[in-house]
């Protein structure tokens, strides 16, 4: 996490947090803004805010800019913007006026329209209320139609990943992807490897319960097919597949199981066949070996928007600042 503050405050970026009246969320601006880790945007009524941030002892908040969609003269101008982007959808100008009154979608629409780099909330919301606008405005990557989690997995076994560090991925977003969105998972997760853990060498692992054809099942055939296409989409992406765990990361088991493979034993970013999978392998990992798991990191999005857990802390805000403020470095 130093280093990914240390990225964020060299090149500070325009990070929109919605949920300004949020007690946890104003603390991680406060902090965020103190510590040069980005510019933050906050959305809300300008009085409102400040006296919370005065009844909090919060200093730094009135050196956020803050901006109120109900007397925001951008406001009729994110109106616009909204109707013609959901025009084919039945959106009027009419409904387009009320919905952008909403945070989540001015924000979106902030962005969308090169005002700010990258966006976070979830503190109050759901995952559906943070992903809907920004699926609808600014909408997912050129190459990519489905949006996925990456977590960071920080463990104390240096002799695995990157010097114990591992990104792995879906484990938040898509249930049960085909191979077309598990080789775009396996591209976005590599990307998220480099823009935010800072690995200049992302080497990706397509798992499954099979290494090279030591199985056989419909399953693993979407793996290796997910293989191939992923190379198709990203021709320099180093990866390989399909993979069992331990041949995945160990090099001695990697070399017997699939000899002859760059990634075998060397991986740094893993991907799991299914979200199930993910979930509750990184949760193991988690609870079990007593690692680090910082996310997830949603990708996928043109420009980042990040979703937190409602019961996040005040610390977990803030790191998701300076994770978003890296992945809106990599974007632009």
């Amino acid at each position: 996490m130093e280093s990914i503050i240390a990225r964020a405050q060299s090149n500070k970026q325009r990070i929109v947090l919605p949920e300004s009246l949020e007690e946890r969320t104003i603390k991680a601006a406060d902090m965020a803004q103190r510590d040069g880790l980005a510019d933050i945007i906050l959305i809300g009524n300008r009085d409102e805010i400040l006296a919370l941030a005065d009844k909090l002892g919060l200093e730094h908040i009135k050196d956020c800019t803050i901006i109120d969609p109900a007397t925001s003269e951008k406001t009729e101008e994110y109106a616009q913007l909204l109707a013609k982007l959901r025009e084919k959808k039945g959106m009027t100008i009419e409904k387009a006026r009320q919905q952008v009154l909403d945070p989540l979608y001015f924000g979106c629409l902030i962005i969308k329209s090169g005002d700010a780099d990258g966006q976070i909330s979830g503190a109050l919301s759901t995952t559906g209320d943070t992903l809907r606008p920004a699926l609808q405005i600014i909408k997912c990557a050129p190459g990519i139609s489905c949006v996925s989690g990456a977590m960071l997995m920080i463990t104390d076994k240096p002799e695995y990943g990157e010097n114990g560090i591992l990104v792995v991925g879906d484990v938040a977003v898509t249930p049960m992807p085909d191979a077309s969105q598990l080789a775009q998972i396996a591209v976005c997760t590599a990307q998220t490897a480099k823009s935010v853990a800072g690995f200049a060498d992302p080497r990706v692992a397509m798992l499954s319960f099979s290494t090279k054809g030591s199985a056989k099942h419909e399953v693993v055939d979407k793996v290796v097919e997910a293989t191939r296409l992923a190379k198709e989409l990203a021709p320099d992406l180093k990866v390989d597949g399909e993979l069992q765990a331990d041949a995945a990361l160990v090099p001695s088991v990697g070399e017997k199981k699939a000899p002859g493979s760059d990634i075998a034993g060397h991986a740094n970013v893993l991907v799991f066949p299914c979200l199930e999978v993910g979930n509750i392998g990184y949760k193991l990992v988690q609870r079990l070996a007593g690692a680090d798991a910082i996310g997830p990191i949603l990708q996928g999005i043109a420009r980042p928007v990040n979703d937190l857990s409602r019961g996040c802390s005040v610390d977990d805000i803030y790191k998701m600042v300076a994770i978003t403020a890296c992945q809106a470095m990599d974007a632009k």
